[in-house]
């Protein structure tokens, strides 16, 4: 996923593993001939999970960096992963940005005669860290700090992005509901799909994600939207929602939703 204030200006939220590869298969990104530069202004982190972070890696071969993440994210990968510290190398070094809760920052700023700010604003979504966190460091991060969301401004057009949505807070759904455009987690359509697919695991809400059905889904949490539009991103391989010709796919679109694609691309 990335968003763009201007012309060949982006900003990646999470760096998954096959970065390297995204990048370089699409034209817009690819560096240019007999050069390491993209138009990757930044990297904004939305926690320490490694699926979002281990792309980091490879973009120590392309140009300078600023990463923002919220503090106890930034604490994650500089104090116990030394292995990010090849970032630290280039230079100039990799830039660690701290992404404060609730607080607007603006991150670009428009030239020419409107100057319109960029501004990120990072939604906390009661998420936990992952696993490999120790317990020396976790009992000195902040709970709150773990997941968030991202509320993207600009010329009052608001963009809000949530991959992962627990259920343990409600802040979310004001910023959606006031967005012209939210992505949010669909991952799952039932509670206990996993358990029904596999036979045994955990519940969808259990893993970290409100499902799109039931009492307390997504899709009665937010009923149809006033305004903007709504996308339902990171939908598991199990997830029913994916066959067009089903029933849960017809439910989900009757509330007003869409299912994102690969590749799927928004103008706001």
């Amino acid at each position: 996923m990335a968003v763009s204030p201007a012309p060949s200006t982006w900003f990646l939220l999470n760096a998954s593993p096959d970065l390297r590869q995204q990048l370089l298969a699409d034209p817009e990104f690819a560096p240019a001939e007999n050069t390491r530069g993209t138009p990757i202004a930044a990297l904004i982190l939305m926690s320490a999970d490694v699926d979002g972070v281990m792309g980091l890696l490879h973009l120590r071969e392309f140009q300078p960096l600023r990463i923002y993440a919220t503090p106890s994210v930034l604490r994650v990968l500089r104090e116990e992963n030394t292995l990010f510290r090849s970032l630290e190398r280039s230079v100039p070094p990799v830039q660690w940005e701290t992404l404060g809760l609730d607080r607007s920052t603006a991150i670009f700023q428009s030239a020419g005669e409107s100057k319109s700010a960029f501004t990120c604003k990072a939604v906390p979504l009661g998420g936990d860290y992952p696993d490999y966190v120790s317990d020396g460091l976790r009992k000195n991060l902040a709970k709150e700090e773990a997941v968030i969301g991202l509320e993207f401004v600009q010329n009052e057009k608001r963009f809000f992005y949530a991959s992962s949505l627990s259920g343990h807070n409600e802040e979310w759904k004001c910023r959606a509901k006031q967005s012209d455009l939210a992505l949010l987690d669909g991952t799952f359509w039932t509670d206990k799909e996993l358990i029904d697919v596999r036979g045994s695991g955990k519940t969808a809400r259990e893993i970290g994600h409100v499902p799109l059905s039931g009492p307390g889904g997504l899709l009665e949490q937010l009923p149809p939207a006033a305004k903007g539009r709504r996308v339902l991103i990171h939908l598991n391989n199990t997830n029913p929602v994916l066959d067009e010709e089903s029933a849960a796919n017809q439910a989900v679109r009757d509330a007003g939703w869409e299912v994102a694609y690969d590749g799927m691309e928004f103008e706001l």
